[in-house]
């Protein structure tokens, strides 16, 4: 279980992009849903994900795909 520090929501076509921040790691969480949900903010949450990287304007960041969250 992880604690969510911040958590964003932004739209991508007909699909919402969140985003969210795990205390005591830098690396960002990425999902995708068909609606907005509700703010995750100070959750806990279980989630199965794996490493991936964006490339913009020529560079490389790191972030985690995440397949499945849950709150906990």
């Amino acid at each position: 279980m992880q604690k969510v520090s911040s958590h964003v929501q932004r739209r991508d076509g007909e699909w919402v992009l969140n985003t969210i921040l795990i205390e005591g790691q830098e690396i960002p969480f990425k999902y995708k849903r068909r609606k907005l949900y509700k703010s995750l903010k100070g959750a806990r949450v279980d989630m199965i994900y794996y490493p991936d990287t964006e490339i913009i304007a020529s560079m490389d960041f790191p972030f985690m795909r995440v397949i499945k969250i849950n709150l906990s």
